[in-house]
């Protein structure tokens, strides 16, 4: 049996007061419409068809050649936005899911399962419904005695007795593809906005003698869509608890899941432990048995085995085995660094490679530069990278020893074994072995301390 995936995306979403077109508003670091589309593959969806209207460039630019696309040029219902895929879908047989760009909480599991309740009870369409303890806004689920669905039932044109139904319909659902769209041209707009409801459909084949399920999904929060910035928050705080409560039960130490941030597609390795203000994003892998945070911010970065990282920025990153970094370091994209490195406090390393054993300890900039194993960069130490028109490549090698507030003038290269002396500023290369010192020799006044004072006052008095 094909499944056939329908996402209605077309809404402008004016409650979220802003230029971002709605489904395109992330939650856990992905657009809305994004959630929905790697359900839709979960479930091994034959065909993905997104009904796209206010934005339909930004949406179609984002999804690329994952999906089909149809417009809704008129926002005219969800029923008008479901007959856009008619076309696309013409000579097609199967099951339609039908949800919406903005529910990015449904699961696989769940879809599954309404397709299974669909299949064994040989149904014309199958609903995805929630109990809630507060359904007010909702449209209720009305079932016969048999407990199929007869009816859904909005709000406004509920009967006492139909506003004690606490099972809710959450706008996601599935049909037979022909039946669904032979009840759609039988639609009609009479109600207060004049819009063709999807939901409409449900009575149609209900009146017609076809069975109607309904699938009651355990998580009410599935089904929660998103209107305005509340909720955007409320759907994060729920997913956010979701990925947490994933990697904890595989092994992760997640000291406050209240104030630790994980994007949906973060890796994470047992034992390892994430402290408080930790935020993990995009597709960011974390090994074993590592101490991440506190306040440690990664994104697409690799970290790898018995890592420490401490109030740190990772961007593009890779990191070895055993290694530690900051607090306050700094590693921006090309950053790779080795096993057993050290990566002190104010260090920015950026498009360089760091050599296992290598340490540079604090206060320094690396950039543009392949560092050696076993190297001690001193603290102040700093690669002259630019020139003012290119990027230049500072190469060092292993055992090279750089002392601290040394200035390297790339390009240039440091030799095997090489020492540079604190305070120099290097400009030639240094060969292997050698010993480089490349600062005025000091000299001593004596007693003339005293006269700079006196004549610095003097000059203080006359600004006076």
């Amino acid at each position: 049996m094909r499944i056939l995936g329908i996402i209605l995306a077309a809404g402008q979403g004016k409650r979220m007061k802003s230029k971002l077109y709605k489904v395109m508003h992330p939650v856990c670091g992905k657009p809305l419409v994004g959630h929905v589309l790697d359900v839709l593959d979960d479930v091994k969806a034959d065909r993905k068809i997104v009904i796209v209207g206010h934005g339909a460039e930004t949406v179609k630019a984002y999804l690329g050649d994952r999906a089909e696309y149809a417009l809704q040029a008129q926002q005219l219902g969800t029923g008008h936005a479901a007959q856009q895929a008619e076309q696309l879908l013409e000579g097609e047989e199967g099951i339609a899911i039908i949800t919406t760009g903005d529910t990015p909480l449904i699961t696989s599991e769940s879809l599954s399962e309404m397709i299974r309740m669909h299949v064994e009870n040989s149904a014309s369409a199958t609903i995805l419904t929630a109990q809630l303890d507060n359904p007010h806004g909702y449209g209720r689920i009305i079932r016969n005695d048999q407990g199929y669905v007869t009816r859904i039932v909005e709000q406004k044109d509920c009967s006492p007795e139909q506003h004690l139904v606490q099972e809710i319909n959450t706008g996601i659902c599935c049909f037979d593809k022909k039946k669904l769209f032979a009840a759609l041209k039988e639609v009609k707009n009479e109600n207060s906005q004049q819009e063709f409801y999807l939901t409409d459909v449900i009575g149609i084949l209900s009146d017609a003698g076809e069975k109607v399920a309904g699938y009651c999904t355990p998580d009410s929060s599935e089904g929660m869509g998103i209107n305005d910035r509340v909720q955007l928050a409320e759907a994060e705080q729920a997913m956010r608890a979701r990925i947490n409560r994933k990697h904890m039960l595989n092994g992760v130490t997640i000291i406050d899941p209240h104030n630790t941030y994980i994007e949906k597609e973060v890796l994470i390795g047992a034992d390892t432990v994430l402290q408080p203000g930790t935020l993990l994003r995009g597709k960011t892998i974390i090994g074993e048995q590592c101490d991440i945070g506190p306040h440690a911010d990664i994104t697409d970065s690799i970290v790898a085995n018995q890592v420490s990282i401490q109030h740190s920025v990772l961007l593009e990153a890779e990191v070895g085995e055993e290694t530690s970094v900051g607090p306050y370091a700094y590693l921006r994209p090309g950053a790779r660094i080795g096993s057993h490195v050290k990566i002190g406090d104010f260090v920015e390393i950026k498009n360089a490679a760091i050599g296992d054993g290598t340490k540079v300890s604090h206060l320094s900039y690396i950039g543009d530069a392949a560092v050696g194993k076993n190297v001690n960069i001193g603290c102040g130490a700093i690669t002259v990278n630019y020139d003012g028109f290119n990027k230049n490549l500072t190469e060092i090698g292993d055992d090279a020893f750089v002392g601290s507030n040394v200035n390297l003038i790339a390009p240039v290269k440091i030799g095997e074994g090489a020492y540079v002396v604190a305070g120099s500023t290097i400009t030639h290369e240094v060969e292997a072995g050698d010993v480089a010192i490349a600062r005025e020799r000091q000299t001593n006044k004596p007693g003339y301390a005293d006269k700079l004072r006196q004549r610095f006052k003097g000059i203080k008095a006359k600004k006076q």
